[in-house]
């Protein structure tokens, strides 16, 4: 909106309103905004949560040092999204539709995530909806979401064709296009696509919210993918870095740019309060709602691949959890780690919080750095 009135409108009155037509000066903008506001209505958002008595509930078979924490303000997610959203409304222009997508991402598995948080707290113990119907509301989600792509894939603003680090010529699109092309299979053609596409939201989503079990942790990692992200869609926005990074270009995702400044400025903001030891705790609501973003404009600028590496330390927690049920199951009850997700492993061990959350974020920072140095390594 104040990009429309700044830059579209008062720009001819006024020559040095010219900074808000660069996509990078409004990404700073937009970083600012998101973490000077989440920071501003941080303690507004806690003492109400207090005031409602929604607080979080800490399973009794998980580290005994947590039950400490029951009782801290939960869904504090929402303070998360609004920040996100009212920043990027201000300064992303606004007729590029993976804007809208991004949004509707995080806002579609938020709300899924404040339906989990909702029924927790009515119920007043763990139980939010089952795990069934949690996992059927976000793969309607990311199918809607695919299928979304292929509408824009066939008015030329999408392409499928992913990029794969060190293999610059290789670019699989995950759909079979003879059989695409055909009326009559086309269902089949692009089913590929449509379940890989879901299958990448869907586990991202989760694998944030099994990673957010320590003060910080989760939103800590979240800055530095929210980050990387940043720098990944202005590369490929840009004509000349995506030319020099031999990436494919398409300038429909420049845009994404503000999206994901506005996502680490609040990540940044919610860090000031989820710090250890913890005021507000993200909730579902906070923690699904990101990793779908994430996952969506991974899959918007055709960087899934990469996403093993920016989203490395979610992916090795929710790995971890598939491993311990599967072990659970298949060998008698015997277990791989002496409890999951792997941060809970290490407090087992005697870790103490701040020290695994530090190392934690460390190994985040090199996974990010290695993702964006494959860039030019192709």
């Amino acid at each position: 909106m104040l990009y429309y009135l700044l830059y579209e409108r008062l720009f001819r009155y006024f020559s040095p309103l010219r900074v808000f037509g660069y996509t990078t000066f409004r990404t700073a903008v937009a970083s600012l905004t998101a973490m000077f506001l989440c920071i501003a209505l941080g303690p507004w958002l806690i003492n109400k949560l207090r005031q409602f008595q929604i607080g979080q509930f800490i399973r009794e078979e998980g580290p005994k040092s947590h039950q400490k924490k029951a009782g801290t303000p939960t869904m504090g997610g929402v303070l998360i999204i609004i920040s996100i959203v009212i920043p990027t409304l201000l300064w992303a222009d606004l007729r590029y539709p993976y804007v809208w997508i991004a949004l509707a991402a995080l806002l579609g598995y938020g709300w899924i995530g404040f339906l989990d948080d909702y029924a927790k707290v009515t119920h007043r113990r763990n139980l939010g909806l089952s795990g069934r119907t949690k996992l059927l509301y976000q793969f309607a989600m990311g199918f809607l979401f695919a299928a979304v792509l292929l509408w824009m894939r066939s008015a030329g603003q999408f392409s499928t064709a992913m990029n794969i680090p060190f293999l610059k010529q290789y670019k699989p699109s995950m759909i079979i296009a003879e059989l695409a092309k055909n009326p009559w299979t086309y269902a089949i053609g692009v089913l590929p696509f449509c379940v890989f596409a879901a299958l990448v939201v869907v586990f991202m989503s989760n694998a944030v919210n099994l990673t957010d079990g320590l003060d910080g942790l989760a939103i800590g990692l979240m800055v530095i993918a929210a980050g990387a992200l940043t720098v990944l869609t202005y590369a490929g926005g840009h004509a000349q870095l995506a030319d020099y990074l031999q990436l494919a270009r398409n300038p429909h995702t420049s845009e994404l740019t503000v999206f994901c400044g506005s996502m680490t400025g609040a990540s940044i903001g919610f860090l000031w309060y989820n710090a250890h030891p913890a005021e507000i705790f993200m909730g579902d609501v906070g923690s699904l709602g990101l990793g779908g973003a994430m996952a969506v404009v991974a899959v918007l600028i055709k960087q899934e691949v990469l996403l093993l590496f920016i989203g490395g330390i979610f992916i090795l927690e929710a790995v971890s959890v598939i491993l311990q049920v599967g072990s659970f199951k298949l060998r008698g009850g015997k277990r791989i780690f002496k409890m999951a997700p792997l941060h809970h492993h290490f407090e087992a061990l005697g870790w103490a919080e701040s020290k695994i959350i530090a190392r934690f974020w460390i190994a985040g920072l090199v996974l990010a750095l290695c993702a964006l140095t494959t860039l030019k390594l192709r």
